[in-house]
C-alpha cells in the first residue's frame, strides 16, 4: 500500500520542534486576517478570502521580515491546518433538506453547467498553456462555489501558491462583473425570478455573489439563488475526491484500487459531511448560524493570509494574464449553458 503525501500550499519544511513555534507567525495571520474579515463584510462582493490573500501579499512586500524562517511553522500551520478546519465549519450552513427541495428541477442545470465548467478547464486551459493547480483551481472554483471551492481543493491536493493567488483574482474579477451585470440582463431577457434565481445560482461563484445579484433582482429570486447555490456546493465532495484520487494515481504511478481509502477521502471533506448532517438533523441551533459562518470565513481568511505572506512576486509575474483569459472563458461558457439548459429542460 502506498501513501501518497498531501503537501501544503505553503513551503514545505521540516515539521516544527514544538508547537510553540507556531505561535509568531500565527499572531501575524490572526492579526491581518482581522483587518480582512471586516473590510470583506463591508465590501461583500469581494470577502475576507480575497481582502486576506492581498493583505498578506502586501504585507510580505512592505515588510520582508515578515518572511523570515521564524515565521513559516505558523504559516504553513494557517495554509493547512486552519484551512481544513475551515471547510468543516462551513458544512454547517449546508441543509440536505434545502438540498432535497430543489431536487430534481435544478438538478439537470446544475450537472449541465458543472460539466461545461470542469470541460472547459480542460479544453481552454490546453489551448492557452494554463495547466496544472491553476487550471483546476479555476475551474473548480468556476465550477461549484467559488472561494470555499478554491479552498477545498487547495487543501486536499496541496496546489502552489501562485495557483491560489491567480484562482482567486479570476473568481474575484468575475463574481464583480455577475453582480453588476446579470440583474439588468435578466431583467432584459424577462427572466422570471425562478429562472433568475436558478441562473444566478449555477452561474455565479461565491455564495456572497450569489446573494447580490439574486435580491437585486427580487426577493423570491434571491431565495431560489441561495438554495441552488447551497445545493451546487454540496458537489464539492465528489469533486475534490477524484481531484485527489488523481493526484495520487500520478504521483504514485498505480493502480486506483491499491489506494488506501483515507488518502480518496480527505478528513476534512468527511468533516464537512458531518457538519452538514448535523445542521439537517436540526442539531445545530439556528441562533449559532452567523457565528459559524464568520468563523468559517475566518478560518479561510486566516489560511490565505497565509498563503499570501509565504508568495514571491515572481510566481505572479509567469502566467501573465492568459489565466484570467481562462476565468472569462469558462464564467460566458457557464452563463450561457445555465441559459440554454433551462431552455432545453423548460425552466424558461
Amino acid at each position: 500500500m502506498v501513501h501518497v503525501e498531501v503537501r501544503s500550499p505553503a513551503v514545505v519544511t521540516a515539521a516544527p520542534r514544538h508547537p510553540i513555534e507556531r505561535v509568531p507567525g500565527l499572531l501575524v495571520v490572526l492579526a491581518l486576517a482581522a483587518a480582512a474579515v471586516p473590510l470583506g463584510r463591508l465590501v461583500p462582493v469581494i470577502g475576507g478570502p480575497v481582502f486576506g490573500i492581498v493583505l498578506g501579499v502586501l504585507a510580505g512586500l512592505l515588510v520582508p521580515a515578515l518572511r523570515g524562517s521564524w515565521s513559516r511553522p505558523g504559516y504553513e500551520f494557517a495554509s493547512k491546518t486552519l484551512l481544513q478546519l475551515s471547510i468543516v465549519v462551513l458544512g454547517t450552513g449546508l441543509s440536505l433538506q434545502q438540498v432535497l427541495r430543489v431536487g430534481g428541477d435544478s438538478l439537470p442545470v446544475m450537472l449541465g453547467t458543472l460539466a461545461v465548467a470542469l470541460g472547459g478547464a480542460w479544453l481552454f486551459g490546453r489551448l492557452l498553456g494554463v495547466r496544472g493547480d491553476t487550471q483546476t483551481l479555476i475551474g473548480v472554483g468556476t465550477a461549484i462555489c467559488g472561494a470555499s471551492a478554491i479552498a477545498a481543493t487547495t487543501a486536499a491536493i496541496g496546489a502552489k501558491r501562485s495557483s491560489v493567488a491567480y484562482a482567486l483574482a479570476t473568481i474575484f474579477t468575475f463574481n464583480v462583473v455577475a453582480v453588476l451585470a446579470f440583474p439588468p440582463l435578466g431583467h432584459l431577457l424577462g427572466l422570471s425570478p425562478e429562472a433568475f434565481g436558478l441562473w444566478a445560482g449555477t452561474a455565479i461563484n461565491d455564495t456572497s455573489s450569489v446573494v447580490a445579484a439574486g435580491y437585486t433582482y427580487s426577493q423570491e429570486a434571491g431565495d431560489q439563488a441561495l438554495v441552488v447555490k447551497l445545493t451546487r456546493s454540496l458537489m464539492l465532495v465528489p469533486i475534490v475526491i477524484g481531484l485527489v484520487i488523481l493526484k495520487s494515481r500520478r504521483e504514485a504511478g498505480i493502480e486506483q484500487r491499491k489506494l488506501p481509502w483515507r488518502r480518496m477521502v480527505p478528513l476534512f471533506l468527511v468533516g464537512f459531511v458531518v457538519a452538514a448532517g448535523l445542521r439537517s438533523a436540526g442539531l445545530v441551533p439556528i441562533a449559532w448560524q452567523e457565528g459559524l459562518s464568520l468563523t468559517g470565513t475566518f478560518l479561510i481568511t486566516c489560511a490565505l493570509v497565509a498563503i499570501g505572506l509565504s508568495m514571491r512576486p515572481s510566481e505572479l509575474r509567469k502566467a501573465g494574464w492568459r489565466p484570467l483569459i481562462l476565468g472569462a472563458l469558462l464564467w460566458i461558457s457557464v452563463a450561457l449553458s445555465s441559459l440554454g439548459l433551462q431552455l432545453l429542460t423548460g425552466a424558461l
